[in-house]
């Protein structure tokens, strides 16, 4: 992670998040929102990957005939694009420690999810994310990330020491 200094003497990352001297987030930073299209393709997908077969994840015209207006994602795809969301931000060698996640209004092809987190807790080299995830028609997910995020000095170029 390419860590600059700025006026205020806080070292930031690339994105300009504030960071500690060793390189870990600060409670109260925000994570940059990441915008997911939401295609039946990511949809069939996620749930295959993950050996849902639930037919509500594949076939728009049984969905239909149970009450929903489509097919829809998965609780295990939203698991993993929170992680994704979670390490795409503190770097490749954070570490997911427990995600726990509640679901809320479904995620339809054609609408767009936007993820949001904010740290909420650190203990040591540990931190408490809380994230949420909203789409056209309301909160998707809720739900808060513990990872371990290594300080910068122990990494090196051949990975951590």
């Amino acid at each position: 992670m390419e860590s600059v200094r700025s006026g205020d003497g806080l070292a930031r990352t690339g994105n300009g998040l504030p960071r500690t001297d060793d390189g870990r987030p600060r409670t109260g930073d925000r994570l940059p929102p990441l915008e997911i299209e939401i295609t039946r393709t990511l949809i069939v997908a996620g749930a295959i990957a993950s050996r849902d077969y639930q037919d509500v994840h594949h076939d728009a015209e049984l969905a239909r005939q149970k009450g929903s207006p489509d097919i829809f994602m998965n609780i295990l795809t939203t698991n993993g694009l929170v992680g994704r969301y979670i390490t795409d931000h503190f770097g490749p060698m954070a570490v997911l420690r427990k995600v726990a996640i509640r679901l809320g209004a479904p995620n339809y092809p054609g609408d767009t999810m936007v993820l949001t987190g904010q740290v909420e807790a650190l203990d040591g080299d540990t931190a408490t994310v809380r994230v949420v995830g909203d789409n056209g028609i309301g909160r998707h997910v809720t739900g808060t990330v513990t990872v371990r995020v290594p300080a910068t000095d122990t990494v090196s170029a051949g990975g951590a020491q």
